[in-house]
C-alpha cells in the first residue's frame, strides 16, 4: 500500500514540471499522511490541467458519512475497474498525485520493528501516481473533493522492501491518463509496476513513523 508521501521543492518546479499555471501555496511537506490535504492534478473541462487541494482518502458520491474515507487511501490496480467505490472515477475522474517520494516500511527479521525508507524517482524527478478523485456532498451540503492512490505490484527494486507500491506513470502517459476520454484498454496498461530503474530506494530515520514529525531530515538516508 501507499500510506505516507512527500511533496516539496520551489512551486514553480512543479507547476512547470506537470505544466501546470498555478500550484496552490503549501509549505514543504516531508510526510504527508491519509486524511491531510494536498495537491492534485486534474484535467479541467477545457482540457488545461490544474493542481487543486483534495484530501486523501476517497469517499464516493453515494457514501453515507465520511468514515468510509479511512478505508480508501489506496485502491488496487488489479480490481479498480470493477469495484464499487472506485469504477466510476475510474472511468472519468483520473488525477496524478504528485510527489518528490514515498515511503514504505520493511519488516526486519527476528524483530517486532520494521525500517523504513524512501523511494524516488532516480535522481529526484517529478514523481506522478496514478490516482482516482470524487466529489462527495455532505448531509449539510458542503462539497468536499478526495483523492485516493491506485497500487499494484512490486518491481525488482521495491520487492525486497515491501510487496506492493503506488503505480508510477510514464510523463508519456500523463496526458491519456488524466483525460476521460481516453479508451479504458489503454488506461488498463498503464497499471503496472515502474521499470525497476525507474526509483532509487535508501533506509530512512524511523522517526518518519511519528506524526509530529516534519523536516528535510525525514528523507535523508541513514544505516539500515
Amino acid at each position: 500500500m501507499c500510506g505516507l508521501y512527500a511533496l516539496f521543492g520551489p512551486h514553480a518546479r512543479h507547476g512547470q514540471d506537470f505544466a501546470v499555471d498555478a500550484w496552490p501555496d503549501l509549505p514543504d511537506r516531508y510526510r504527508i499522511p491519509p486524511s491531510t490535504w494536498a495537491p492534485v492534478i486534474r484535467q479541467a473541462p477545457d482540457s488545461r490541467r490544474v493542481a487543486d487541494l483534495l484530501r486523501w482518502g476517497l469517499l464516493p458520491h453515494w457514501a453515507k458519512d465520511e468514515t468510509m474515507a479511512r478505508k480508501l487511501i489506496n485502491a488496487r490496480g488489479e480490481s479498480v475497474a470493477d469495484k464499487p467505490s472506485f469504477r466510476a472515477a475510474y472511468r472519468r475522474r483520473r488525477c496524478i498525485v504528485p510527489a518528490s517520494g514515498f515511503f514504505e516500511w520493511q519488516a526486519v527479521p527476528g524483530s517486532t520493528r520494521k525500517q523504513p525508507w524512501f523511494v524516488r524517482i532516480q535522481g529526484g524527478g517529478p514523481m506522478a501516481m496514478a490516482g482516482l478523485w470524487e466529489s462527495w456532498t455532505s448531509p449539510q451540503g458542503e462539497v468536499v473533493r478526495t483523492f485516493c492512490v491506485i497500487t499494484t505490484g512490486a518491481n525488482e527494486v521495491m520487492a525486497p522492501i515491501h510487496q506492493r507500491m503506488p503505480v508510477l506513470l510514464a510523463a508519456a502517459d500523463w496526458a491519456a491518463w488524466l483525460d476521460p476520454e481516453t479508451e479504458l484498454p489503454r488506461v488498463d496498461r498503464m497499471l503496472q509496476p515502474s521499470p525497476a530503474g525507474m526509483i532509487e530506494t535508501w533506509p530512512v530515520n524511523p522517526r518518519v513513523s511519528r506524526p509530529q514529525e516534519d523536516g528535510p531530515d525525514l528523507v535523508e538516508p541513514v544505516g539500515s
